[in-house]
């Protein structure tokens, strides 16, 4: 595989806006000068994750992911550095000269990435079976039949596979794609006497995309009647790149409209999301037949808090899932409910009534999901005691599944009329459930797993008690510095220099012992040789990723001043209005804690010395260290013991 050239990579990062890129993941809401949401790396309910437009960067302060735009792509999809530079290429327009693919492109990739490009060899594969082979319109045909527009079938990168033996595997093999990355996507089996077959035959083909529009597997359905030992829809096996509980059909497509609307329509199968889309409802999303995951969850929690839930006409069908809406509330979401009359899909009902009244009808019938269900199960109950308790215990445990205590409240009083018994009543027997559920973690809390738990907890907070070690101190000292640098690099301090070249110039003799430090120091020196002032972007872009990492978190700041501050007409001085005070004072303490330490080594060298004219020798460094040491601290207003 070539390299991506240097110009192009140039272009790609300057055209890459970071709050563009991350907000085809998150909803970001503006705070102050940056943007913020919540992590989507991992699970917190109030947002610890910035993004900052003016430097190009992003932040979690919570779990502590940070970089640039192509940093985010990687640790968002978990990819190489070419491969997140070739998805901001494509959403970019920019064109990325590359060889065509040959047996030794998949060698060089690595394995996750090898398994990206070999499902996207079969999506386009398939595609073109559906479009230009003369048995695709078989599959054409069927599309048609369930009203699905060509624009849709290209949107959604609709195909078709050959009713053959191993029309896919020939064709990759074909084209220089090893066959373990076939067999690791699933495309390929392979039978124990070594013959090779494809796992999708004579099929419509839906691929399914990762929120970045990556093809990381597929549903299939069979237009074969008459076949009865084949099942009617067949999907990929888990990977390292598809785990079916954090994937949601529709997702990718679906994901700015979520975000503009507010709320995500959450249907059943391929088809729903198709036909929903196409009647331009596009905030819909499909769990293809699986129950509701914690991972799907929180990937609508992405883009918003709100789920409606589009429930066929089957009562067996939606009893059968309520438990898995629990999830939802767990998480916070709030979840309203819609059902359709019965025999009734979705799919169907958009193709019956027309768009605008499929509209209007989910407009008209959605109901929050704790009231439906507390009156589904009122309903089923009705004059038997024995069933009302029971549905009533059930209501209970949902709203207990509430975070909010608020909402809880409410929900009390809702079900308290619905079935017609005191609010107080159900209280009770929430507080019941839950004292239970405490019992049971303490009866829990001697098991191993438990224990194990305690014990890394136990060491976690030694650690965090630990005394500062004499190299964590000048860590925090040498970090102030590149701090300042990368923050100020041009800033004017005194006698017409800037922070690079004052900072520099003042710790010309000392030397950086945090190795991470010591290198972003030479990138600095390095670059004022070239006569440059080193930027930001710089040290963000940095080939390195461990200089990239701790550049993007020495330019973070998780905190901002209100607007309203000005408005008050509150003077607060930024640090950059003292910057000449402080790049001084900066320097004095990195040079204070170095004659600290140097007299310290000193002295222990004192210790093991016996000659006498080496003991003066050394005394003598002691007392000129003691004496430096005195003469920094009174310029820091730090009392020095003689």
């Amino acid at each position: 595989m070539s390299l991506i050239p240097k110009e192009v990579v140039d272009q790609i990062l300057t055209q890459a806006d970071i709050a563009e890129v991350v907000g085809d993941f998150v909803s970001l809401k503006k705070k102050g000068q940056n943007l913020w949401a919540n992590c989507p790396f991992h699970h917190e309910k109030s947002p610890s994750f910035s993004v900052s437009p003016a430097k190009g960067i992003y932040k979690c302060f919570g779990c502590g992911k940070a970089g640039n735009s192509v940093q985010f792509i990687m640790d968002v999809e978990g990819t190489s550095f070419p491969e997140a530079l070739k998805y901001l290429a494509k959403k970019y327009g920019i064109e990325v000269p590359e060889d065509e693919p040959n047996p030794e492109y998949a060698k060089e990739q690595s394995e996750r990435d090898s398994l990206y490009i070999v499902s996207d060899f079969a999506s386009k594969h398939y595609q073109h079976l559906l479009h230009q082979h003369e048995e695709g319109s078989i599959g054409q045909s069927y599309l048609k039949e369930r009203g699905l527009s060509n624009s849709t079938i290209k949107k959604f990168e609709l195909g078709y596979s050959l009713d053959a033996w191993s029309d896919l595997t020939d064709a990759a093999l074909k084209a220089g794609y090893k066959q373990k990355y076939l067999e690791s996507t699933g495309l390929t089996i392979v039978k124990e006497d070594g013959k090779k077959y494809d796992r999708f035959r004579g099929r419509v083909m839906f691929p399914i995309h990762n929120i970045s529009g990556r093809v990381i597997g597929f549903g299939a359905r069979t237009l074969k009647s008459n076949d009865k030992k084949s099942p009617k829809y067949l999907n990929s096996p888990e990977s390292d790149i598809y785990h079916k509980s954090n994937v949601l059909y529709g997702m990718y497509q679906a994901r700015q409209a979520i975000r503009m609307q507010d709320t995500c329509y959450m249907v059943e199968g391929y088809l729903d999301v198709l036909s929903l889309h196409q009647g331009g409802i596009e905030n819909v999303v499909a769990s293809s037949g699986t129950s509701l995951t914690e991972g799907q969850i929180k990937l609508i929690a992405r883009y918003t808090q709100n789920i409606t839930v589009l429930y066929d006409g089957d009562a067996a069908g939606i009893k059968a899932s309520l438990r898995g809406i629990d999830l939802i509330l767990e998480n916070g979401l709030n979840v309203n409910v819609v059902t359709f009359p019965a025999g009734e899909d979705p799919d169907s009902y958009i193709h019956k009534v027309g768009d605008e009244k499929f509209k209007a009808y989910v407009a008209e019938h959605a109901q929050d999901f704790i009231s439906f269900k507390a009156s589904l199960y009122a309903e089923e109950a009705k004059g038997n005691p024995v069933k009302k308790a029971e549905a009533i215990r059930e209501i209970v445990t949902s709203i207990s599944k509430i975070p909010d205590p608020i909402k809880r409240s409410v929900f009390f009083q809702s079900c308290s009329l619905i079935f017609d018994i005191d609010e107080q009543l159900l209280i009770s027997e929430y507080n019941k459930m839950h004292l239970q559920e405490r019992q049971q973690k303490q009866q829990r809390s001697g098991s191993p797993e438990d224990l194990a738990e305690a014990e890394a907890f136990e060491a976690e907070q030694e650690e965090i008690q630990k005394p500062a070690t004499e190299a964590d101190s000048l860590k925090r000292y040498e970090r102030e510095i590149v701090r300042m640098l990368l923050n100020y690099p041009d800033k004017v301090l005194v006698d017409g220099q800037n922070t690079c070249q004052y900072m520099l110039e003042q710790l010309e003799d000392v030397e950086f012992r945090t190795p991470l430090y010591a290198r972003l120091i030479e990138v600095v020196k390095e670059k004022l040789q070239q006569g440059i002032i080193p930027a930001a972007d710089d040290f963000i872009n940095y080939p390195d990723q461990e200089i990239r990492t701790e550049a993007t978190n020495l330019l973070s700041d998780p905190y901002e001043l209100s607007h309203n501050w000005e408005t008050h007409q509150i003077y607060v001085p930024h640090e950059s209005d003292l910057l000449p005070y402080g790049a001084e004072r900066a320097v004095l303490r990195l040079k204070w804690r170095n004659v600290q330490l140097l007299m310290k080594s000193e002295m222990e060298k004192l210790r093991l010395v016996t000659d006498p004219a080496e003991q003066d020798r050394v005394l003598q460094i002691i007392f000129q260290l003691k004496s430096f040491e005195k003469q920094i601290g009174d310029l820091l207003g730090i009392v020095v013991n003689k």
